[in-house]
């Protein structure tokens, strides 16, 4: 298993890549009815993903890493693109399709290899501590956001706006403090956190006109608490097996 930080290494490119650096401009083009606009934010996408993957695993002479993801992703991607596919069945099949890219490229190339320790600076631990991190933030929010609007359960209430972006920084913030509970052993911590925020959420209900804002609120609150502990003991539960 002494590969398997070149698999957390693949994830966090993906992750970065696909969220991270990937701006709201870029994901437009790529739907673009424009096919001079779709294919160029397609192939510069595809490009970010290759580096990343390519600077990430460092292992500077295998080639095979950025060609078979910048390659994969265009045609992932191109597909999505295709069938204009914006909701959460489109988000799940597309992530997962990369996924099982990286899973099967490890497998193929570096499963059954010698590990270049020279281009182990930090270790496997280190990887999938800071790759959770980077999961909780981005990729949760628009895991979220996308689950919410499949269902359609966005409220029409105008008051429910508030500061531009507030809502996702409060989801980053709080989900970053339940992995750091959990990965620091204060689980208690959790718990004070959920009924700090339920405490603040309560004036928010109780000025809610009906029940479908209600439930909004406490779906958008419960999921985002629920993917930051089960990544967070997943991730303690992976760090014990001591893969290094």
């Amino acid at each position: 298993m002494g590969t398997a930080i070149i698999l957390i290494k693949l994830i966090a490119a993906h992750l970065v890549g696909d969220f991270i650096l990937q701006t709201d401009k870029l994901c437009a083009d790529k739907f673009s009815n424009n096919k001079a606009f779709r294919y160029r934010a397609l192939s510069v996408h595809a490009l970010v993903h290759a580096a990343l993957a390519y600077l990430f695993v460092a292992q500077w002479n295998n080639w095979a890493v950025p060609l078979v993801i910048g390659a994969s992703h265009f045609l992932i991607d191109l597909v999505k693109t295709h069938f204009k596919r914006k909701d959460l069945v489109g988000f799940v099949c597309d992530q997962l399709a990369h996924y099982c890219v990286i899973v099967v490229l490890w497998l193929i190339v570096f499963a059954n290899h010698d590990y270049n320790q020279a281009a182990k600076i930090l270790s496997a631990n280190f990887w999938l501590i800071a790759t959770t991190y980077i999961a909780v933030l981005s990729p949760t929010s628009v895991l979220i956001k996308s689950f919410i609007e499949y269902e359609k359960w966005l409220p029409t209430d105008a008051s429910l706006k508030g500061l531009p972006n507030a809502g996702k920084w409060i989801g980053y913030l709080e989900r970053i403090l339940i992995l750091t509970f959990i990965f620091t052993g204060n689980i208690e911590g959790v718990g004070f956190l959920l009924a700090a925020k339920s405490v603040l959420r309560f004036g928010e209900l109780n000025r809610a006109k009906d029940i479908k804002t209600t439930e909004y609120v406490l779906i958008g609150t419960f999921t985002s608490f629920t993917i930051a502990i089960m990544l967070g003991f997943g991730v303690d539960w992976l760090m014990e097996l001591n893969f290094e």
